[in-house]
């Protein structure tokens, strides 16, 4: 059986497809016309953190079979491709690094690491008595690789974890219980995928039902919180949050949410790691080895072949 013709978007992630028996990474430039191998390819790597005008690149791959991400979010891509061609995402790659994030933010807003930094750059020695991560009821949104991997982080900090997935399991509350819930706990961390779903889930009844000084984290993606819901919260000082991702993302310059009180931000970082493309590439190469033996990848989102 001969190789199966992958384009790849990095030189990198070329070298360590190329270790993979079955296939044939080819370098492309998503900037440019893609290259000869395009007519033949049965697979392309998407570019990192692709816009949905990435799904253009496929319109010239007419052997084209699956398109493999280097994401857990697969949002630009669900719904807009042919007939014929399957999408796995990345789950998997940067779990780590996010959860990461989460333990960071949720030290330095119960540290508040944030106002003692505020009190440096003023040249001011704020002492005072902090808050502490120890004793909080942490309610984790999403039961996926982001949400498994925070939980196991958060476990040497004494903490009492609640787990929320979109079904109940064992261990894992349903979604449905979510009003309840989130007015018992200290803080609620949003790491769930952005689908049809989970599109706004993060709405002004949602943030009602927190408790007053309640901790809002949001490790997923922009759209599932109403940013103007979460500004109104902010503003009136009743809850506080921490966030990676924002609606629209990147913020322009002027944006409230820069300046609302009570809000750490960081500019979508969760995942930005030095070994980031690395992980995303072993992922690749897992996924697209199935593939390659005519199997049916884990990572799978849609479509069959």
């Amino acid at each position: 059986m001969s190789p199966v013709t992958v384009l790849v978007p990095h030189a990198q992630g070329a070298e360590i497809l190329s270790e993979v028996d079955g296939l044939h990474p080819v370098v492309y430039d998503p900037e440019k016309p893609l290259p000869d191998e395009a007519a033949t390819a049965r697979a392309l790597v998407a570019p990192f953190l692709a816009s949905s005008d990435a799904v253009e690149l496929t319109t010239t791959m007419p052997q084209l079979e699956i398109v493999q991400l280097l994401t857990a979010g697969a949002e630009a891509w669900i719904g807009r491709l042919r007939d014929g061609i399957a999408l796995s995402d990345g789950r998997g790659a940067h779990g780590g690094a996010t959860a990461e994030w989460v333990v960071s933010v949720l030290l330095a807003v119960y540290r508040h690491l944030d106002r003692f930094v505020r009190a440096q750059d003023r040249g001011v020695w704020d002492y005072h008595q902090t808050e502490e991560l120890a004793g909080k009821r942490i309610l984790l949104v999403g039961a996926g690789d982001v949400g498994e991997k925070t939980r196991a982080r958060l476990a040497p900090f004494d903490v009492e974890v609640t787990m929320v997935g979109r079904t109940a399991r064992d261990g894992v509350h349903g979604w449905d219980e979510l009003p309840r819930l989130l007015g018992e706990h200290d803080a609620t961390v949003v790491v769930v995928p952005l689908t049809d779903e989970t599109r706004g889930m993060i709405d002004a009844e949602f943030l009602a039902a927190m408790p007053d000084g309640a901790l809002l984290v949001n490790g997923a993606r922009g759209p599932v919180c109403d940013t103007d819901a979460l500004l109104a919260e902010l503003q009136s000082g009743r809850i506080r949050a921490a966030v990676d991702v924002t609606d629209p993302e990147p913020l322009p310059e002027g944006h409230p949410l820069f300046s609302a009180p009570g809000l750490l931000l960081t500019p979508h970082v969760g995942g930005s790691v030095p070994l980031a493309m690395r992980r995303a590439y072993g992922v690749a190469a897992e996924q697209l080895a199935v593939f390659a033996r005519g199997e049916r990848p884990p990572n799978l989102v849609t479509g069959a072949y």
